[in-house]
């Protein structure tokens, strides 16, 4: 209840009509969710995604896709401690694509990105089933 300024009393009112929707279909995933660069993130990461494929009907590949986007989320959070990484889920044509998206500036000498680069694969050694084509971001 509220009381209002001429001292009369009224509440807020109640929606009595129930309206229930069909649960999201695969085909409307498309999220993202920017995260600290931090140890915490990982576990944001992982909770988030679990979320929206239940909510989304894809508990079937939960468990794989939750690990997945907790690594890449732990890598990123390496190359940019202090800053910002960013979440997307979408899924198309079938697939689901996670990418995570780091501050971490390119490098200018070649040197140094030769090294950068193979740092980065080394922390995201993929194999199998797991690894496509790469396409734009996002996409």
């Amino acid at each position: 209840m509220s009381v209002s300024v001429l001292g009369v009393v009224s509440t807020c009112p109640v929606f009595t009509e129930e309206t229930f929707s069909a649960p999201p279909s695969p085909d409307t995933l498309t999220y993202s969710l920017p995260l600290p660069a931090g140890p915490v993130s990982s576990r944001i990461a992982r909770v988030a995604t679990r979320a929206v494929l239940q909510g989304h009907g894809l508990e079937d590949m939960a468990d794989a896709v939750v690990q997945v986007v907790g690594e890449l989320a732990a890598c990123a959070c390496r190359f940019t401690p202090g800053h910002e990484v960013y979440l997307s889920l979408r899924y198309r044509e079938g697939a689901l694509r996670g990418a995570l998206y780091d501050g971490h500036r390119r490098h200018e000498h070649p040197r140094l990105v030769a090294t950068c680069d193979a740092r980065r694969r080394a922390a995201l050694r993929c194999w199998g089933a797991w690894c496509g084509r790469v396409r734009g971001s996002g996409g």
